[in-house]
């Protein structure tokens, strides 16, 4: 019966989308989306500025989480040494795979000490490819941004501000997941 709500619920989100007179979804309607590990996704009740501390890129150089402005985020903070994390991330690179593009993108930053070495190695071992290896060496991002404990995962909308978090690991490739940051990706492009 969930999933019967589920759908429904989506599908006149979409509808809504597409007729072009649909606003981005309520916190609501995203709750109301929220199945298994998803009930732990906590929506803000305003979005959160989010800070410009520097991270360190995969293929070198710095950036900030302002590099991903226009574009939903589920930025994933992360550790080689972190269990949860290792099943956590296959689910991950899988919802990058389904919904990843111009509208949204899976950012995972391996936050503390996490040699570059042991990371690319971490992803071979559970044979993810397609999400950036980040680093937050000294935790300066992950500080400012009130992480405790891993992982952690942001959902961040296209104006660079936090709206929602999930503390745990969680099945992102699963239909709840899914339907959530679809409704998110539709209703930014009907505004």
């Amino acid at each position: 019966m969930k999933i019967i709500r589920q759908i429904v619920l989506y599908m006149a989100l979409a509808l809504g989308a597409n007729a072009g007179f649909a606003e981005s979804p309520t916190t609501a309607t995203l709750e109301a989306l929220r199945d298994g590990d998803m009930k732990k996704l906590n929506f803000h009740s305003a979005p959160e500025t989010v800070p410009d501390t520097a991270f360190e890129r995969g293929e070198g150089g710095t950036g900030t989480l302002a590099d991903y402005r226009g574009q939903y985020i589920l930025l994933n903070f992360w550790a080689t040494w972190c269990a949860p994390c290792r099943v956590e991330m296959p689910m991950l690179s899988n919802l990058q795979t389904a919904l990843g593009g111009d509208d949204f993108k899976v950012v995972t930053i391996a936050t503390g000490r996490n040699a570059p070495t042991a990371m690319q190695k971490f992803f071979d071992e559970i044979g993810v490819d397609n999400l950036p290896l980040h680093r937050d060496p000294k935790s300066a991002l992950a500080r400012q941004m009130g992480i405790f404990g891993l992982p952690i995962t942001l959902i961040i909308d296209p104006e660079g501000r936090e709206i929602a978090r999930l503390q745990g690991d969680a099945h992102w490739d699963s239909d709840s997941a899914k339907a959530i940051l679809q409704a998110l990706i539709d209703g930014a492009g009907a505004s």
